[in-house]
């Protein structure tokens, strides 16, 4: 699979000049700063070890879109013999110091954006080794160093004299034989008694060390696989950025070669895939906000994770797979034929799916519970289709919904979930007597509710997406319940029922005052008049609703909330009846059989 040997760090930036190796389009461009330039100069004039590099081997037929190091200009397009997967900055950098003919593009300390030309001081350089780093020497574009805000000058090597005079050897044509010698000759004639002697050390010392440098190099067989190569640049790459299917699939797919034959033009996944998320966002603000970017919300993952569960569902319904699945593998083993022809389905399924979340009054992606879970719910829909609209189906796939949120199945591991309820979800559609594990899995317990005080829980959204799901009418906007299309207009939020200073110190103790039960979904408006206790700040919302406090009394009642609890300060009778029907509001989504808290009994007064 793998062979490791000795290459000539001349030949090798020889092969970068000439495109026998290139980069794999996932490549991130990374820049090394001037001080790490530097460094890594200073290691090869020491014939200190660079590190191995690591290439995959192509025989001129690349599985990726290739293109060249930073700084290489081809002209004829040539195919790469080699892919360097690891040492890309190395070998970058030194081809850039060593090689062109032009300023290295680089950064500051700071990072801000400059380019330099790279000598090596002579005199230092034949000194102890130590010193070696202090030798290597960079200057701005125009070669001459100044300081006092660029007033002084301090260094001027415009021209061949002045890098004579100076001792600085240019080391940007290194490894061209010609110039090196006409620049020697200038050298030595400048101070022909000093610098023979201090020539021929540096030559020796450094140059020889330069010309001769071999780096370790693994070369990795053109048949390794895609999952190995995707495997082996995460554990390499020196960049420490991991690497995501998305983006090997992109320098994949612009690599194809029968759609290149068939279009005339590469793919291009990312603007196919900012396509999709475009649409999708536009219309369901759940899946995110496009201008936080492509990744925000609704993920490129999540996508091809539900194009290879319908993939693979469709190749072991054929006989071709074992297995429904959309592990890491499956991604990078996705043809883009495939990817092709499953991704409008797919998009359309996603697009059902916002239907979906918006009959369930989740609205925005802060208010999803899971995200992951829609990964499942999109390939059920791409490979049953229309079989989900009925009314029936309908039913089960809310079930299974809610059970996932609520029963918090969602927020651990997920691929084999993935598997099981898509299999298991579809089967039942189709006729199927037992349930999906998620659903005869899922339970909820009643003291779960005292801990659900953050949005960081998907059982905590659930519940709050119930609320007005089940018809919860604003304090404030009373002539209607709350409906998806009013929850951004009315600016509603979760607010607090009892404020904290409200509730005695004994019955905080015992009942939660920051869980669930203790909030419901109110609009901005609605929470500027709910100031003290609810006994003082009710009176105020019936007047500024102008309705009769019994007609008020059942707009409060449609957030499960006893009137008369609020109306007396109670906050133990509160808690105690509104914990019992949020119970019976979740075991009703999940269709399971309610156990009270009394009935199993309430220890804790």
């Amino acid at each position: 699979m793998a062979a490791l040997d000795n290459v000539k760090l001349k030949e090798l930036l020889a092969d970068v000049e000439s495109g026998t190796l290139q980069l794999p389009d996932f490549q991130r461009e990374w820049k090394w700063d001037d001080d790490r330039i530097r460094a890594i100069i200073a290691t090869v004039t020491l014939d200190y070890p660079l590190g191995v590099v690591m290439t995959l081997q192509t025989g001129g037929n690349s599985p990726f879109r290739a293109r060249t190091l930073t700084g290489v200009q081809l002209t004829d397009g040539s195919e790469p013999d080699l892919l360097l997967l690891d040492g890309q900055q190395r070998l970058t950098s030194l081809f850039q110091a060593l090689c062109l003919n032009r300023p290295v593009e680089t950064a500051d300390a700071r990072g801000k954006s400059i380019e330099r030309w790279y000598y090596v001081n002579i005199a230092k350089a034949i000194g102890p080794a130590s010193e070696r780093d202090e030798s290597i020497v960079s200057v701005p574009p125009d070669k001459v160093l100044r300081t006092d805000f660029n007033r002084t000058v301090v260094l001027d090597l415009r021209t061949v004299e002045d890098e004579c005079a100076a001792g600085l050897f240019p080391l940007h044509f290194v490894f061209d034989t010609q110039r090196v010698n006409a620049w020697k000759k200038a050298y030595i004639k400048a101070d022909e008694e000093r610098n023979w002697d201090l020539w021929g050390q540096f030559d020796e010392m450094v140059l020889q060390q330069i010309r001769t440098f071999q780096v370790p190099m693994i070369r990795l067989a053109a048949t390794t696989s895609m999952d190995a190569v995707c495997a082996v640049f995460e554990r390499v790459n020196t960049g420490g950025v991991p690497l995501n299917v998305f983006e090997l699939l992109t320098a994949t797919y612009a690599g194809d070669r029968d759609h290149v034959a068939t279009t005339g033009d590469y793919y291009r996944l990312p603007e196919v895939w900012q396509e999709i998320k475009q649409n999708l966002v536009g219309k369901y603000p759940v899946f995110g906000r496009l201008e936080l970017g492509l990744e925000h919300g609704l993920s490129s993952s999540d996508f091809l994770q539900a194009v290879a569960l319908a993939r693979t569902w469709e190749r072991k319904q054929a006989g071709l797979g074992a297995a429904v699945s959309c592990k890491r593998r499956d991604l990078l083993e996705l043809p883009l034929a495939d990817f092709d022809r499953l991704a409008p389905k797919v998009s359309d399924a996603f697009a059902w799916v916002g239907d979906f979340l918006q009959q369930q009054c989740i609205v925005g992606s802060a208010d999803l519970p899971y995200r992951t879970q829609l990964v499942p719910l999109a390939a059920v829909r791409a490979i049953a289709g229309e079989a989900t609209d009925g009314p029936a189906a309908a039913e089960m796939i809310a079930q299974w919904y809610w059970c996932g949120v609520l029963g918090e199945m969602y927020g651990g591991s997920t691929e084999t979930r993935f598997t099981r309820d898509v299999e298991q979800l579809i089967a039942w559609i189709r006729g199927d007597r037992i349930p999906p594990d998620t659903v005869a899995d899922a339970f909820f317990i009643a003291d779960r509710l005292d801990n659900l005080t953050t949005r960081n829980s998907a059982a905590y959204k659930g519940i709050y997406a119930l609320l007005i799901k089940q018809g919860a009418v604003d304090w404030h906007y009373t002539q209607a319940p709350l409906s998806p299309g009013r929850l951004d207009e009315y600016a509603v939020d979760i607010r607090q029922i009892f404020p904290k200073g409200s509730v005695p110190s004994e019955s905080g103790r015992i009942y939660p005052t920051n869980s669930i039960v203790n909030k419901t979904p109110l609009s901005y408006r609605a929470a500027q008049n709910m100031a003290g206790s609810p006994a003082s700040y009710m009176s105020a919302l019936a007047a500024a609703s102008d309705m009769r406090p019994e007609w008020f009394d059942d707009v409060i009642a449609t957030h499960l909330i006893d009137p008369e609890a609020l109306r007396s300060n109670d906050y133990e009778r509160f808690y105690l009846d509104r914990s019992r029907q949020l119970q019976d509001l979740v075991h009703s989504a999940m269709g399971k059989r309610t156990m009270h808290r009394d009935a199993m009994g309430d220890d804790r007064r």
